[in-house]
């Protein structure tokens, strides 16, 4: 394995805070050397690159390429779209992927571990990123206990959420149901059994409890032997969702009206380029797609080999989970020009019924192409009864249904089941589906859960009383529990709230101190030395452009943004379901989920200040001691 080499601080470029460096490191090169040399001799490794990649290709390629990134392509200009997010992929994602891998693969540590290395006063930033994962754990494998719930019940016939359930007395449906569509009640009904508003609890659902407990059951059995069990379970986690997307785009492909969602997505509309929110969506997209500040990419580059080529394999995770976004874009967008059309022409349909049922037109006299022209004659030939039956009159309206944005759960266990269920053969794609959802979202647990276990197996004084099972099922156990409260009648409502607030301004923050810690606090001189030694080839001007200035300059365009929105905000609201109405309805926050809201940002971004603050105590006391000795 590679020598650690000199580590002594070298003063040169002055850009790089080589100067700063050498204050903040005095003495503590030998320290480093012996750390780096007892790693190499003790820590696990992969049992190949590809097996790395593929394991930061499960993680990064998530939930988010198939739901989110549509969604962003449907708001802001279509093909358009892609034109900023291209640009913020090479000035921000590929740049700051590679610092992370880096980082993981020179110090050889988890997140604390690596930026105590590099300052004892950056402890705080890996503890930090524990607090974050740790927070986007507990509330991210509900969405695998969904996919199990959606999975098991994708073996019926007919599906059970094709068509709405009777009433108690059987002489109709159920009266939710027909006030909204069969999906949105099976998914807000029978899946959530979703309360009015964010105060009234209710009860845990046992049904949704067992498929949370199994879906832990699942990540524990995957991280149970660490980097040897693991890396086995990536292959599957990161190659089976590119074949069920194969198989949907194939299909999707060839369903009626796909081409309009086609045309709707690729047709760019170029005046959101001047829209600003374009540009900082694009951005956001890359920064939380790629998974950085988590310290999950840290935790998997600790077990490389020193002199594994991070650089190319940062170019290939970041290529590869953009490509992956465009291709289920295309997938997505097939779906969703089916079911748009198939609701479009079910409009058409029953206003036609209506119209030749009131009027007692001739069958075929009335039609798709002449619907206009006729409602025009019926009009002046017979106003009153037109008017009487207007309010019944739906306006169909393809556009209006393609222009009807959705994104997360609402797209993935909503829309594509709601396409799913007019498909023939509805129980294959229906089980493809969920089990690619369940691959996606295993695969980022795997990162999330990577985040936490590393930095407390790197501790010793951990490790010596527990072993690693242990503290794997420990930290599983706990998660579970604490997970339980989104499968309350609530839960979705507080699913939601950890979703907005538990990561967003944190790993801004976190990214952020990140970048200039190697660059100004370690030395960009001196890590590009490092990164010389690992992969034998001198740093180009890309990359040290793109740390030193580009990059923290994006993320603290974006910190700004999201702290002036927050701000002009004012009250945060949310969508709560409202059963009368069968739809959602917009609330404000109630103080104590306000409070909930604040203790989240404040948990994880505080301990970059306090851990400073604690280690500057610290080293004073000892100073002290040290004196009332002497």
């Amino acid at each position: 394995r590679q020598s650690p080499g000199s580590y002594s601080p070298k003063p040169g470029w002055r850009g790089g805070g080589a100067g700063l460096a050498e204050h903040l490191w005095a003495g503590s090169s030998n320290r480093t050397a012996a750390h780096l040399q007892d790693m190499e001799k003790a820590r696990p490794l992969w049992d190949n690159p590809l097996q790395f990649v593929f394991a930061c290709i499960s993680y990064a390629v998530g939930l988010g390429n198939v739901w989110r990134f549509p969604y962003l392509c449907q708001m802001y200009g279509g093909g358009g779209f892609l034109i900023p997010y291209v640009i913020m992929l090479v000035v921000e994602g590929m740049p700051l992927l590679y610092l992370e891998l880096a980082v993981g693969q020179r110090m050889r540590k988890g997140s604390i571990g690596a930026w105590k290395i590099i300052s004892p006063y950056l402890c705080g930033v890996g503890v930090a990123s524990v607090v974050v994962s740790f927070f986007l754990s507990m509330y991210y494998n509900v969405i695998n206990a969904w996919a199990f719930w959606y999975l098991f019940h994708s073996f019926q016939d007919p599906l059970p959420w094709a068509t709405c359930p009777l009433n108690s007395n059987r002489t109709g449906y159920e009266e939710e149901c027909e006030k909204t569509s069969s999906t949105q009640y099976f998914w807000y009904r029978q899946t959530l059994n979703i309360s009015p508003s964010l105060e009234t609890s209710g009860n845990v659902q046992w049904e949704q409890a067992l498929c949370l407990t199994l879906a832990w059951l699942v990540v524990y059995l995957c991280i149970l032997r660490g980097t040897a069990s693991t890396g086995k379970v990536v292959y599957v986690t990161a190659s089976l969702p590119y074949c069920v997307l194969i198989i949907y785009l194939i299909r999707g492909l060839t369903l009626h009206g796909a081409v309009n969602g086609l045309i709707y997505m690729f047709t760019p509309k170029l005046e959101q380029l001047s829209n600003p929110k374009t540009w900082i969506s694009a951005a956001t997209q890359i920064f939380f797609s790629l998974g950085l500040g988590f310290g999950s990419l840290i935790a998997f580059a600790s077990y490389n080999d020193p002199s594994n080529n991070c650089e190319r394999h940062a170019i290939i995770v970041s290529l590869i989970n953009s490509t992956t976004s465009i291709f289920a874009s295309i997938v997505t967008f097939s779906i969703y020009g089916f079911k748009a059309t198939f609701n479009y022409e079910s409009c058409i349909n029953k206003v036609i019924l209506l119209l030749m049922n009131t009027f007692d037109l001739e069958e075929g006299s009335l039609t798709a192409d002449n619907l206009s022209e006729m409602k025009d004659y019926l009009m002046a030939a017979h106003p009153q009864e037109y008017a009487q039956l207007l309010p019944q009159l739906k306006n169909c309206s393809l556009e209006a249904e393609l222009d009807t944005a959705v994104q997360g759960t609402g797209l993935a266990f909503i829309v594509y089941s709601e396409a799913i269920k007019n498909m023939e053969v509805s129980q294959l794609y229906s089980v493809l589906y969920f089990a690619m959802l369940l691959m996606l979202g295993i695969g980022s647990m795997l990162g999330n859960i990577a985040a936490i276990l590393t930095p407390l197996t790197d501790s010793k004084a951990i490790t010596s009383r527990f072993s690693k099972e242990v503290i794997s099922g420990f930290v599983c156990f706990i998660n579970c529990i604490i997970g339980l409260i989104f499968t309350m009648e609530a839960g979705n409502y507080w699913f939601d709230i950890f979703n907005d607030y538990a990561a967003t301004l944190s790993l801004l923050l976190i990214v952020l101190v990140e970048t200039i810690a190697v660059c100004y606090i370690y030395g960009l001189r001196r890590f590009e030395k490092d990164l010389h030694t690992m992969i034998g080839r001198k740093l180009n001007w890309y990359w040290k452009t793109m740390w030193a200035f580009a990059s923290p300059l994006l993320i603290i365009s974006l910190f700004i943004f999201y702290l002036t929105d927050y701000i002009l905000t004012g009250t945060l609201q949310y969508q709560a379901w409202d059963s009368t109405q069968g739809q959602l309805v917009t609330r404000d926050y109630p103080s104590y989920a306000l409070a909930v809201i604040g203790l989240l940002v404040a948990s994880s971004t505080m301990c970059i200040p306090l851990g400073a603050l604690l280690t500057f105590i610290r080293k004073r006391l000892k100073r002290e001691r040290v004196s009332t000795v002497a």
